[in-house]
């Protein structure tokens, strides 16, 4: 998709869902996109997966907006993958193409954390019938593990699961910083 194209796109997603942003100007926002045409491309990858990203937040400090993938499901494009590649090499068959930690490296972007992903479900009802690994602490890690969240019955649940494990229902939503 061209710049101009995603730009497009974005404006749109924007005005639309208001409530993600609120005092939140495009033409600032605009501006800085504009300006950082690296965070375009991972802005594009990120729409190109299905994450439909969008802004729902603005860090004063850093002086940057906060992108989350607001897809109502966990992009189509990143599904059926394991956590991260230490967890791919450690199936012995049946491996799935890819795993989520890579694939986020590739675009540019993070995975949500938990916090965040709370954070975004207070935007709307997301993973209502798909789920979304985030990134999983080093101590859970380390012992085999990986969580993945999603929303059941009007609660965000966080689950564990091996890292190796894949499913074709989740994927990952990850966070860009522009």
């Amino acid at each position: 998709m061209s710049n101009v194209a995603l730009l497009g796109a974005l404006q749109a997603r924007f005005e639309k869902n208001m409530n993600r942003h609120k005092g939140i100007e495009w033409t600032k926002l605009q501006a800085k996109l504009e300006a950082n045409t690296e965070k375009l491309w991972s802005l594009n990858e990120m729409e190109r997966t299905g994450g439909e990203p969008d802004v729902v937040g603005y860090d004063e400090t850093s002086d940057e907006y906060i992108f989350y993938d607001c897809s109502t499901e966990s992009p189509k494009g990143r599904r059926s993958v394991c956590y991260d590649r230490e967890a791919l090499e450690s199936r012995k068959e049946h491996k799935p193409e890819n795993n989520a930690m890579d694939m986020a490296t590739a675009m540019g972007i993070e995975l949500l954390t938990e916090e965040q992903y709370r954070e975004l479900q207070k935007h709307g009802n997301f993973d209502t019938k798909s789920s979304s690994w985030v990134k999983t602490p080093a101590n859970i890690r380390k012992l085999g593990g990986a969580i993945f969240c999603d929303r059941r019955y009007d609660t965000v649940f966080v689950y564990h699961n091996g890292a190796e494990c894949y499913y074709a229902g989740r994927g990952f939503r990850g966070s860009l910083m522009v």
